[in-house]
């Protein structure tokens, strides 16, 4: 099945649809996508009252269906509607929340062609109106999440936009993010990066 952008484009990459046909990544001795971890640990927030973080639904326009049997239908084609923004939003201590979430197999660096122009303007205009803005990054093949603030993400989209590196390197990441360490309850717990930078 292809995913088209609304100019035509074909997605390339995950999708936050929710599309059953579709398979999940998988690393060894790995329980979760990052994707799924975050969905837990916002369940966690929310029962408990700390926060209400959601996912973002990606809104999406079938163009070709097609039907093997009655019963069934199979999605051949299918745009965006438009350009997606970030991953997640929500409030906080009456702050609002807006990240993106990503993931690498590389181990030394983060490629920013993960990232789009549309994400880093939003993202842009959420800091603007005083918005808590960051990216959750996970290298998979160690399983480190780094939480990274958006204002630390421009500058490295910026030096490459100048012709600079088209990645940040995991040391980079290590000295002006937050490493955050798995847990159970909650699995990813960026709340905690967040109060001790945010709410001191």
């Amino acid at each position: 099945m292809s995913i088209r952008y609304p100019n035509g484009k074909i997605f390339q990459g995950s999708s936050n649809i929710p599309i059953e046909s579709k398979k999940k990544f998988s690393y060894s001795n790995r329980g979760m996508t990052l994707e799924e971890d975050i969905n837990v640990t916002n369940h966690y927030y929310l029962e408990r009252q700390i926060a209400v973080i959601h996912k973002k639904p990606t809104p999406v326009q079938i163009v070709n269906v097609d039907y093997p049997k009655r019963s069934a239908a199979v999605i051949k084609e299918a745009y965006f509607k438009q350009a997606s923004t970030t991953d997640y939003n929500g409030v906080y201590k009456g702050r609002y929340i807006d990240f993106e979430a990503k993931e690498t197999k590389n181990k030394t660096s983060f490629p920013l062609q993960n990232f789009h122009d549309h994400q880093i303007l939003h993202m842009k205009n959420v800091k603007a109106q005083s918005g808590i803005c960051f990216v959750i990054l996970r290298f998979a093949t160690t399983e480190e999440v780094f939480f990274l603030e958006a204002d630390h993400l421009f500058l490295f989209w910026e030096r490459q936009k100048k012709g600079g590196r088209k990645s940040i390197s995991k040391s980079e990441i290590a000295e002006k993010g937050h490493m955050i360490p798995i847990g159970f309850q909650p699995r990813i717990d960026y709340i905690s990066i967040i109060d001790t930078f945010y709410f001191k």
